[in-house]
C-alpha cells in the first residue's frame, strides 16, 4: 500500500516541488486547493494526471 501525502498550496512553488519529490518516492499525492481561489495548474501541469486535487 502506498503512503499518502496531502500538500496544501500544491499549485505554488514549494508545493509543486514537494509533489514531484513525493511522487518520485512512491507516494500517492493529494493537493489542497482553496474553494475560492482560481486554479492555476501551470506549475503542476506535467504531473496533473498523477495527483488528486481536493477543494477545501
Amino acid at each position: 500500500m502506498k503512503k499518502k501525502a496531502l500538500i496544501t498550496g500544491i499549485t505554488g512553488q514549494d508545493g509543486s516541488y514537494m509533489a514531484e519529490f513525493l511522487l518520485q518516492k512512491g507516494y500517492q499525492v493529494f493537493g489542497l486547493n482553496r474553494r475560492t481561489s482560481t486554479i492555476t495548474t501551470g506549475r503542476i501541469k506535467h504531473i496533473i494526471d498523477e495527483i488528486q486535487l481536493v477543494e477545501g
